[in-house]
């Protein structure tokens, strides 16, 4: 079985918000760790934290390209254009793109489709595009995905905010499991152990997980980690999903752990 983490932060630079890890997370701590947890691949989100980020990311795609993809960003100011999306898609590696949008302002922009040259520009070229946004902002990205059908959003980390858990992390569970309406919204089941209230395999998170994936179905549910915000290993993220979901079995189980988002970054 091929083992796909959704989304990793790799970088180098000296600072990191006090939810991830102190210290950088550079490729070959990723690539070591990957080869004993088991995981064949993973799907680098730059970290936004490090103005570098983007360029270690190629560099990183280059030196290891069975190893990282990347989904990059770039500043959401305004008077943006198509042609920083095509040059982020010109990076080595490039697979689709990410961005966080839960400052106000951005959440805004997005509202009065002051970004719409942002999603036309994905829907043209039926990228993968990743959002971060606030549970209450949800409905947004179902907006985007009625408007922009061509285009293939991704949701981090189950909607759910990083230092929240259960049950606040998924208070919005009924608006997230309504996206599951888009055939063009998948999500991300990455982050999961930190919303638990319990120790490993994190059976608190289970039916949740469950609900989700009879949603959105296998074919559109990634497993991932965020793994640098993790205070559990990499490996006890993989054998939870892979070893105690006893309804996640066969052929969805493959994909859930990375034939899905593998085919829908069109990486097979």
């Amino acid at each position: 079985m091929r083992i796909v983490d959704a989304q990793i932060h790799l970088w180098e630079g000296p600072d990191a918000p006090p939810h991830h890890a102190r210290s950088p997370f550079t490729m070959e701590t990723a690539v070591e760790a990957m080869t004993a947890a088991g995981v064949d691949r993973a799907i680098n989100c730059p970290a936004l934290w490090d103005a570098d980020a983007n360029a270690y990311a190629a560099l990183a795609a280059s030196t290891h390209p069975e190893r990282f993809t990347t989904m990059g960003w770039f500043p959401l100011s305004p008077g943006g254009d198509a042609s920083l999306v095509a040059d982020a898609m010109a990076a080595p590696g490039a697979v689709g793109l990410r961005f966080v949008i839960v400052d106000p302002a951005e959440v805004a922009r997005v509202a009065s489709g002051e970004l719409d040259w942002l999603w036309r520009a994905a829907d043209e070229r039926a990228l993968p595009v990743a959002l971060m946004v606030l549970p209450g902002d949800l409905p947004l990205i179902g907006g985007l995905a009625g408007r922009f059908p061509r285009m293939r959003l991704m949701v981090d980390h189950l909607g759910v905010l990083p230092f929240l858990t259960l049950p606040e992390a998924m208070a919005h569970l009924d608006d997230l499991l309504d996206l599951a309406r888009h055939p063009n919204i998948a999500v991300k089941a990455t982050g999961v152990p930190s919303m638990a209230t319990d120790p490993y395999p994190f059976v608190s998170t289970h039916d949740a997980l469950r609900r989700i994936h009879d949603a959105f179905g296998a074919e559109r549910m990634f497993w991932g980690t965020d793994v640098t915000r993790m205070d559990r290993t990499w490996g006890e993220c993989v054998t939870m999903f892979v070893d105690h979901l006893p309804w996640l079995t066969g052929r969805d189980l493959e994909l859930v752990m990375g034939d899905a988002v593998t085919a829908w970054l069109d990486r097979r």
